[in-house]
């Protein structure tokens, strides 16, 4: 049936924002109101007519709630085909009334986690017979519709009130979509937590579920289509930044903010990086972010026009109007202080992106690759190297500054395209080459680089590739 009416819905929800203006709605099409526990109460106390699930099925809630829908009345109702004679009749004999409308949405397990709940709260924030009826109805979605997500609401009661009180099918297959999606990532979420909890880094069946934050208007070239999800993962970053303003995001701004934004993670000191086609191209530390800006950018000022800027300290006001006197696509930083927002608001198209905080860059979380028919996963580079475990194996001792220059350029190259060599002087990097197939071009290119603007003498190098003997 392509448009099918709604006379019963089930409300069952953790998440009551918008609750009672959609019940009204659907009270104001006749649709009669099962629910449980808490939604009911709210429902009641909005004046509408609701009729609890224990009264329905006859049956009371049990253990504390953890049985209340698990009941052949309510998931008979849901999975009974209307146009399938034998289904109606084991309806009628065992009077179970149709359920047209499933309105749930699950225990905030994820939020639970985050919080930092021990382990018996978030076992207990597991739903189990939420999942259940979403599933049931999504499966049955030629005859019931299931709405998982306040955000639906309104479509839903659009749909009716353009239907006569109906739903169409086109709108029940999406929101079926919609429904297996959710459960999916709700498994997810309890599937890796558990994982973690037993220190198991890679499990036999590896599951990732992210939320679509936003469509982008194109991929890496305009001819790939491209969105942004967001995961569960609790680091701070690209991804759950707040963009205060400029134009919107593409797919490009976004890794190259992420890699920028990774590499300003590695360092104490305020430090300014710049980024272009996820490389630094200029990165430097000092007393204060507006000492930092003028050697990053000193680095290679040519490539960071048009760049990406993360700082890891809050963004004040003579820092930023040093980078507005610059083109720049993008500014991240943990931070923006109010007159550097009045700055930066004089470049309407300058996207700005605030943190709230930094990343650790000792976190073990999982990356991602896709390749070819698989997925490559590996802990983040969480790497670091401890000046006190450092062995000199040179017969000159490197000064006091030297090695704060070799473990700098260390941390920089660590976030390089391979092969890396990056030059340093005075805890600014003066030189980099980068993504070459020979180490040997990406030194050259380093050191042209350099001449260009400042010149490498007296500075440190450092690579990520071996030297088996001298190129």
């Amino acid at each position: 049936m392509s448009e099918t009416p709604i006379a019963r819905a089930l409300i069952s929800v953790s998440d009551k924002t918008g609750l009672v203006e959609f019940a009204q709605a659907l009270a104001r099409h006749k649709v009669r109101l099962l629910s449980t526990g808490g939604s009911a109460k709210v429902l009641k106390d909005a004046g509408l007519a609701v009729t609890e699930v224990s009264s329905h099925t006859g049956f009371p809630e049990i253990m504390d709630g953890r049985v209340k829908t698990l009941h052949p009345t309510i998931h008979g109702g849901i999975l009974a085909k209307r146009d399938d004679e034998k289904h109606r009749v084991a309806m009628e004999s065992h009077d179970i009334a149709p359920i047209d409308m499933i309105v749930v949405n699950l225990y905030p397990f994820v939020e639970t986690l985050r919080s930092g709940a021990d382990y018996d709260t978030c076992i207990e924030n597991i739903d189990i017979g939420g999942p259940a009826m979403i599933r049931a109805a999504a499966k049955n979605h030629n005859d019931v519709t299931v709405v998982t997500d306040p955000g639906e609401y309104e479509s839903v009661i659009k749909a009716m009130d353009d239907n006569a009180g109906a739903t169409t099918l086109d709108l029940r297959r999406f929101l079926a979509r919609e429904a297996y999606a959710r459960t999916s990532s709700y498994d997810s979420a309890i599937s890796n937590w558990l994982a973690q909890e037993q220190g198991q880094t890679f499990s036999k069946r590896m599951t990732v579920a992210g939320r679509r934050q936003q469509v982008l208007r194109y991929g890496e070239n305009p001819h790939q289509e491209a969105a942004l999800y967001r995961t569960i993962d609790k680091r701070s970053g690209v991804a759950n930044a707040e963009q205060l303003q400029g134009k919107e995001l593409s797919f490009n701004n976004l890794n190259d903010a992420d890699a920028a934004f990774e590499l300003v993670s590695e360092f104490d000191e305020p430090t300014v990086v710049i980024v272009k086609h996820a490389n630094p191209c200029g990165v430097a530390s000092a007393d204060s972010l507006e000492a930092a800006w003028d050697p990053a950018l000193a680095c290679d000022p040519v490539s960071a026009f048009g760049g990406i800027v993360a700082v890891n300290k809050p963004l004040d006001a003579a820092t930023a109007r040093k980078m507005t006197e610059l083109f720049l696509e993008v500014i991240i930083a943990p931070a923006i202080e109010e007159e550097a927002r009045e700055v930066l608001a004089e470049k309407k198209n300058l996207r700005v992106l605030e943190t709230g905080a930094m990343p650790d860059p000792a976190d073990q979380s999982m990356t991602y690759r896709t390749i070819s028919g698989g997925i490559l996963a590996q802990t983040r580079d969480y790497g670091r190297l401890d000046p006190a475990e450092l062995k000199v194996v040179t017969k000159r001792q490197p000064s006091e500054q030297e090695m704060k220059d070799m473990l700098f350029a260390w941390k920089v190259g660590k976030h390089v395209k391979s092969n890396a060599i990056v030059y340093v002087r005075g805890e600014a990097t003066v030189g980099v080459g980068a993504g070459q197939m020979s180490r040997v071009d990406s030194a050259k290119i380093a050191a042209s680089k350099s001449a260009d603007q400042q010149g490498t003498e007296g500075s440190v190098v450092s690579s990520d590739a071996f030297f088996p003997f001298a190129d």
